[in-house]
Parts: C-alpha cells; sequence; structure tokens
C-alpha cells in the first residue's frame, strides 16, 4: 500500500476547481477504486457516475491526466510513483456535479437517426444474412456508449457552435453498419450522413479510435469507407453518367 495524490474536479455548471486527497492506494487497483475510497473516507458528497465496474456499461467515462478514459480500466500502475493523478469530467459535455456529465446531446442524435427499414417483402424470422455480412458489421456493434470517442473529437470538443450539424463518431459507426447491412430497404444512409449528421466535418485525425476502449476501428473501418462511398456517389464520372443516362427523358433538375 501507498499513499498518492489524487486531484478532483469539484463543482458545477457554474464552475468548480480541483481538489486535493492524499488517499491510500493497493496494488492492482484502478482509478475508480481510489475514487470510491475517497468518497467513503473523505469526501461522501462526490458525485461520480458508474455502474458494473466491469469495462461494459460506459458509466464511469472521465479524463484521466488529460485522456479520456474508463476509470474502471485505467489501472494505477500506469502511472509513475509520486506522479499526481488528476480526473476532471468529460470536457465536450456540461457539467452536471463533480465527475458527472450531461451526455444527452448523444441521444438526441442518436433519436435523429432513421432505424434499421427491413424489406417490405420479408416477415420477421425470414430474414437471412450470409455470414460475411454480419462479420463486417459485428465490430460496430461492440460499442459500449461510453462517448469517449465523442468527448475526444476535436469537432465538438472546443466548439459547442458545431454541436447542431454534427453527430459524432459514434454515430458515425452506426450510419456505416447501416449502409453495410444487406437487409436495409433504405437506399440514402450515405446522403443522410453527410447532409444531416456532418460527416464531413470529420478530418481523420483518428482520436476517437485511440480512445475507444473496446477498440473499435472507428475512422478505418467506419468513418473512412463511408466518406469514400459518399464521394463516390456523388463525385465518380461513371455513377454521374450512369444517372444521366436513367434519367434520360426526364426534366433536369437542380443539382444536375
Amino acid at each position: 500500500m501507498s499513499t498518492r495524490t489524487f486531484r478532483v474536479w469539484r463543482g458545477d455548471a457554474e464552475g468548480g476547481e480541483l481538489a486535493e486527497f492524499d488517499v491510500a492506494v493497493n496494488e492492482g487497483e484502478v482509478v475508480l477504486d481510489v475514487v470510491h475510497r475517497i468518497q467513503a473516507e473523505q469526501a461522501p458528497d462526490l458525485a461520480v457516475r458508474w455502474n458494473c465496474k466491469a469495462g461494459k456499461c460506459g458509466s464511469c467515462s472521465a479524463e484521466v491526466n488529460g485522456m479520456p478514459r474508463l476509470m474502471c480500466m485505467t489501472r494505477m500502475n500506469l502511472f509513475a510513483d509520486g506522479e499526481p493523478v488528476t480526473i476532471t469530467p468529460l470536457r465536450t459535455f456540461p457539467v452536471v456535479r463533480d465527475l458527472v456529465t450531461d451526455v444527452s446531446f448523444n441521444y438526441e442524435k442518436a433519436r435523429e437517426m432513421p432505424q434499421f427499414a427491413p424489406p417490405a417483402d420479408l416477415k420477421p424470422g425470414e430474414y437471412r444474412m450470409q455470414q460475411v455480412d454480419v462479420e463486417r458489421s459485428q465490430e460496430f456493434r461492440k460499442c459500449i456508449e461510453c462517448f469517449l470517442c465523442q468527448n475526444t473529437c476535436h469537432v465538438v470538443r472546443d466548439h459547442e457552435e458545431n454541436k447542431p450539424p454534427f453527430s459524432g463518431p459514434r454515430l458515425f459507426i452506426r450510419a456505416a453498419e447501416l449502409d453495410m447491412h444487406p437487409l436495409d430497404a433504405r437506399d440514402d444512409r450515405r446522403e443522410a450522413a453527410q447532409d444531416e449528421q456532418g460527416l464531413g466535418y470529420c478530418n481523420i485525425t483518428k482520436c476517437c479510435t485511440e480512445v475507444c476502449p473496446e477498440h473499435i476501428h472507428i475512422t478505418d473501418n467506419a468513418i473512412i469507407p463511408m466518406k469514400e462511398r459518399v464521394a463516390g456517389d456523388r463525385y465518380d464520372p461513371l455513377v454521374w453518367l450512369g444517372r444521366k443516362i436513367f434519367r434520360k427523358g426526364k426534366a433536369p433538375s437542380a443539382t444536375d
């Protein structure tokens, strides 16, 4: 057992500051263990969100020494002996109190996304997919909605004005999953991602991928392929020519 210095942000939407705690740390503990000890022994009113303590619920997201992390999956042996550990709330979202933030932005954006549209000629129980199609999107279903990717995304991290037109990487993997789905009947997923979800704002810095606790390749397997399909639909000369041929005899639209 050793004694470590923790600096924990205390405050609310009106403001706050870092409070310093000297707390005992046992071998093998994670940051959330120490936060619970601070609650039990020194600051019983410290607000922190957590649930499973197994890295599967995504509740205990915070910024530990400036890096967005799950506190329950951040081991204390990651930090050098004597190094202070600073814990602050997720920077992108409004603070409720202490380490708890209001992440409702993410659920609002999720509600805006059109849901899966099954084929009209098939009934539930009649859906059939090839295994390769299942595997393509299986990675995206590992998401635990910790919103670390949303928090670290520079498009909204320091730019509140970008939130209305931008859904963020969590929703981009959902859009990519549905666009890849062989049974999804909607044919406007790419247009919606570009025009309604702000896919074009992303400049693929891969910061979202770096913080994902499930190691989802958000940028390489979802965002970049989605951008490529959008570009192909809009700017590929063969696609443009095909549309001209199929529209032959129709009045030209404003985008032709």
